[in-house]
């Protein structure tokens, strides 16, 4: 809980009052207490994040971990390529991000226990392992809440629809969902829901209505302070009428100002423009983007699944990381490629591989992150962590620190409990420049 620096870090305020009252329950101590809600400050190494997320676990020996001395059973159909880090591969299909290997950093050790795709796109997005008491935030909730608008943008913006109901605020307020584009950026109908007045209606009519709605909300608020539901929409309203107001927030939403150079070497498929998309938003001053792609839940013919998806994810990917790089985005935008877990390490009876939460391999690029770095081993078969595995609470508190949050940090849940940002996580110094 933040508290204002000219007040008394106990208010009397409803909320705050819960707090206390609960902390005592909790069996925290007034001096404890007042620790949970001391602010630390640290620097913030990226501005933004964009995390390219590859919903139904990909499976790492056939992307960033091949194990191409393997038998052929765990092995598996596919070659390997070099990458520009002497020693290193990565399978045959990421030819051009191989090309850049010395630009990102590649974790081979990332673990959990889910094996289950919502549990283990839960503890992936919010840094929390699934819990029955308590639907925890998602990244990009808790940087919405702690860090707020940019440039009259959403400072979390979802392409092209929220991931699943972990990527949304948990119990944090409505008010911290991200904003979904529900359109896909290569579609040649694209269009953002909202970001545009509607047919008949003119700046002066919008002004109207604007204020009229204004002056039915105020009696609401007046009559409803408490709700949170109201408050959040009146978030929503809010930040509609500033986008409809804001040309150059608009404008980043805008895909027609990008050449057709630039469009063709993200690639003209939903990979490419959606990873194009984002990079206009933190540009632009997005704080957190998410982007779904594909679909790798491959428990059957692993390998024409993975090759009909995997080159375009490939040139996007490419694209993305050396544009950033070239426009001096990359220091301060922290990019990830995430999914909820990866694949057992034989081949199964139908040519596939089965859900693997045992190990598994995650990307990240920018933001204070090292460049040309490989991060932990899986073993010679990709079934567990070989050396420096990598946990979801140290992964979540990494992210949270290099964009200025203390993950031990406490917010507060609607009944006044207080919880970490991260439980029991440390920021991992390896992956750090």
């Amino acid at each position: 809980m933040q508290c204002n620096k000219s007040e008394h870090p106990l208010t009397s305020s409803r909320r705050d009052f819960l707090f206390v009252g609960t902390a005592g329950l909790l069996g925290l101590s007034l001096p404890q207490l007042l620790k949970a809600n001391e602010v630390k400050t640290i620097s913030a190494k990226a501005k933004s994040v964009i995390n390219i997320y590859l919903p139904g676990g990909i499976a790492h020996q056939e992307s960033w971990d091949p194990k191409y001395l393997a038998p052929i059973e765990y092995r598996g159909p596919l070659g390997s390529v070099e990458t520009s880090i002497t020693g290193q591969r990565f399978s045959e299909n990421l030819q051009q991000t191989a090309k850049i290997a010395d630009k990102i950093t590649v974790v081979r050790s990332m673990f959990h226990g889910q094996a289950a795709h919502e549990r283990g796109t839960e503890s992936m997005l919010t840094g929390y392992r699934p819990s029955p008491a308590l639907k925890y935030p998602s990244f990009g909730s808790v940087i919405s809440k702690e860090l707020g608008i940019r440039n009259n943008l959403p400072p979390y913006v979802q392409i092209p629809t929220p991931i699943s109901e972990f990527s949304g605020p948990g119990y944090l307020s409505q008010q911290y969902s991200g904003f979904s584009i529900n359109s896909d950026p290569a579609s040649p109908g694209y269009r953002v829901r909202d970001l545009s007045l509607p047919n008949g209606v003119d700046q002066e009519r919008f002004a109207t209505r604007k204020s009229m709605l204004e002056a039915v909300d105020a009696h609401f608020r007046n009559a409803h302070r408490n709700e949170d539901r109201l408050t959040a929409m009146d978030s929503f309203y809010q930040k509609a009428f500033t986008l409809l107001d804001s040309p150059k927030a608009r404008s980043a939403f805008d895909l027609t100002e990008e050449s057709s150079k630039t469009k063709e070497a993200y690639g003209l498929n939903a990979a490419g423009q959606r990873m194009l998309l984002a990079r206009r938003l933190v540009e632009g001053g997005v704080r957190f983007v998410t982007v779904t792609y594909g679909g790798w839940d491959h428990h059957d013919g692993i390998k024409n699944a993975i090759n009909n998806q995997m080159p375009s994810f490939d040139k996007a990917f490419a694209a993305l990381i050396n544009d950033l790089d070239q426009r001096g985005l990359l220091d301060e935008t922290l990019v990830l490629v995430t999914s909820e877990f990866g694949r057992t390490p034989k081949i199964n009876a139908t040519a596939g591989r089965d859900h693997w939460p045992g190990v598994f391999s995650i990307v990240m690029a920018g933001g204070g992150v090292r460049r040309g770095y490989f991060h932990g081993a899986s073993d010679s078969t990709g079934a567990q962590p070989d050396n420096d595995p990598l946990s979801v609470e140290n992964f979540a508190a990494t992210v949270y620190q290099q964009v200025g949050i203390d993950p031990n940090k406490h917010l507060v849940t609607p009944d006044g409990r207080p919880v970490s940002i991260v439980y029991n996580g440390v920021a991992e110094s390896k992956l750090l420049a």
